[in-house]
């Protein structure tokens, strides 16, 4: 059964039991096809004043500055950005009691420089050593988008994953610089670098929002 949930909530609205039972009723009733295999759309969709999906949803939004092009003052943008995040970052940590940040073994101020570096400038040197510069920008890129997507979703309004990741690709200084990394290196001579720039960096959803390039694989 085809259903048109937000991912990761297979039976529609969160503590609705009514509406999560309509929905497994549903797909067990697709057990009394005569033939198969079956697939059916669910008719009813979440309401929308529940989806959490309205990009203006935040009840009391991160007051950013919107994001500048790519000049010297980047670094000291995206800085700026991160600190005003921080407190809406450290909410949600209390709150789950736990966070996917980590993985570049850096702190956010070490990962914000390095990244803009990088777009000013391929020979910055690189905080760790033991990474080759392609792997190190991917990790670092994964850090500071958990960090901004965590502290999102501690938002009012902001529950759904398509609100804050639509937030932090088109409202954001970091946006603005995960949209630069794939604009200029889809043909990078790295084959990390240009791996990750095609294929992972920004989400296909947001790609075709953009109305941008996909690539074929």
């Amino acid at each position: 059964m085809w259903v048109s949930f937000e991912l990761g909530r297979p039976l529609g609205v969160p503590n609705d039991p009514a509406f999560q039972t309509r929905v497994l009723r549903a797909a067990l009733e697709l057990m009394d096809a005569e033939s198969g295999p079956v697939l059916e759309d669910y008719p009813e969709d979440v309401p929308p004043e529940l989806a959490g999906a309205d990009f203006n949803g935040m009840s009391c939004p991160i007051d950013l500055p919107q994001p500048s092009s790519v000049e010297p003052g980047i670094v000291e943008d995206l800085l700026q950005e991160i600190h005003q995040v921080a407190p809406w970052y450290d909410l949600a940590v209390s709150q789950r009691g736990r966070t996917t940040v980590g993985i570049s073994d850096l702190d956010m101020e070490q990962a914000a420089r390095f990244l803009a570096g990088y777009i000013e400038d391929e020979a910055t040197p690189a905080p760790r050593g033991d990474l080759t510069t392609g792997r190190l920008l991917k990790i670092v890129c994964e850090d500071l988008k958990a960090y901004y997507s965590e502290a999102a979703s501690a938002q009012p309004g902001m529950s759904a994953s398509i609100a804050v990741e639509h937030w932090l690709f088109n409202e954001t200084t970091l946006g603005k610089l995960l949209w630069e990394i794939r604009n200029t290196r889809t043909e990078h001579e790295d084959d990390e670098t240009r791996y990750f720039a095609r294929r992972s960096l920004i989400p296909d959803r947001q790609v075709q929002y953009k109305g941008a390039k996909a690539y074929d694989p």
